[in-house]
């Protein structure tokens, strides 16, 4: 089952419940997705909402516990 990005999330719980259920290829594209929205370029020049830089961070955070020492933890860890 593929999670979506969360528009108006209850809580920061309920993106860690959510996101600790993916797997890793759901976690991947979730992060990259995230990665976009905060991307300038996709908020005609502004700071990314709080929300998309939130879920950024809790994927990141996920994708690091999971692999640690893993080299794809870059792929959602730096934002251009």
């Amino acid at each position: 089952m593929t999670q979506a990005i969360q528009l108006n999330p209850d809580s920061l719980e309920s993106i860690r419940v959510c996101i600790a259920k993916m797997s890793d290829g759901e976690l991947l594209r979730y992060g990259t997705a995230c990665k976009s929205l905060c991307d300038p370029k996709a908020n005609f020049g502004e700071p990314p909402r709080e929300r998309w830089v939130v879920q950024l961070r809790e994927a990141r955070e996920e994708w690091s516990r999971r692999h640690p020492k893993s080299p794809l933890s870059e792929s959602i860890h730096a934002i251009s």
